[in-house]
């Protein structure tokens, strides 16, 4: 009996260093902790060195860093009924852990599939030259809707990002002719405006020539000089009917002998 007694008290002694040393927890800056009293919320403690009771209270640890989420690709179809894959990535934190811990039972696979409903959602309701175009705009109305969401989590959203659209091949020969098309009317219409304002700027020209005609020959004479110094043997070069009679009419007449 007497050999029991120090056994006794040396397990107990050991117990009960355990039972103080796990009363201790550390917290760091980015942490905070969830206790529980008994089942019931107590309070929110951290960061730093806290003191939880065994048994009587319970902590969950939540991270209030800057989250990033990968989501998963998903298949879209369009308002004009094209069919697309589309990916994305989502950056949150935790702004209140005792709602992401109370209100919802898993805030990470909770945040995941809403973010995925939302995506084809939102994206199913834009045609494929927006999604194309106007990323930036998508992205600011799915983050819009998440955030609203998860208020109720205690989860900020700050950003969502649309990483790829991916096409089929089909859609992106189909995609590559209309961008064909579309430069070629953009050449013709380029084209047409070149010819309406050189046919102005010829309009203007002939109007300052008609007021003096000398001005006619002189262009005509400018016009033989350029081609004869492009070292041809033969100079095919019409002449207006128009140049003959200015000419004829500048030269004096001769004046009629008397029979």
């Amino acid at each position: 009996m007497m050999i029991g007694i120090p056994y006794f008290m040396t397990t107990l002694i050991i117990l009960l260093v355990i039972v103080l040393l796990s009363m201790f927890r550390i917290l760091r800056e980015y942490e905070r902790g969830v206790v529980f009293l008994l089942g019931r919320f107590y309070k929110v403690k951290g960061p730093g060195l806290i003191i939880i009771v065994p048994v009587i209270q319970q902590m969950v640890r939540v991270d209030l860093r800057t989250l990033v989420m990968d989501v998963p690709t998903q298949d879209v179809i369009s308002r004009d009924n094209v069919s697309v894959k589309v990916n994305a990535v989502i950056y949150f934190r935790v702004v209140d852990p005792e709602r992401a811990v109370i209100h919802v039972e898993n805030y990470l696979e909770a945040t995941s599939q809403l973010s995925q409903t939302t995506l084809r959602s939102v994206l199913g309701q834009h045609e494929l030259d927006e999604m194309l175009s106007e990323r930036d705009r998508l992205n600011v109305d799915i983050q819009t809707i998440l955030d609203k969401q998860t208020d109720a989590w205690g989860i900020k959203v700050a950003n969502v990002e649309i990483k790829h659209v991916d096409l089929d091949e089909s859609m992106i020969r189909a995609i590559a002719r209309q961008a064909e098309a579309e430069r070629s009317r953009r050449a013709k219409v380029i084209h047409a405006l070149g010819e309406q304002e050189a046919s102005e700027q010829l309009l203007k020209a002939a109007q300052t020539l008609a007021q003096q005609p000398q001005a006619i020959q002189l262009r005509y004479m400018q016009t033989l000089t350029e081609i004869a110094g492009q070292h041809s043997h033969t100079i095919v070069f019409p002449l207006p009917v128009d140049l003959f009679n200015s000419l004829a009419t500048q030269t004096p007449k001769k004046p009629e002998s008397s029979a």
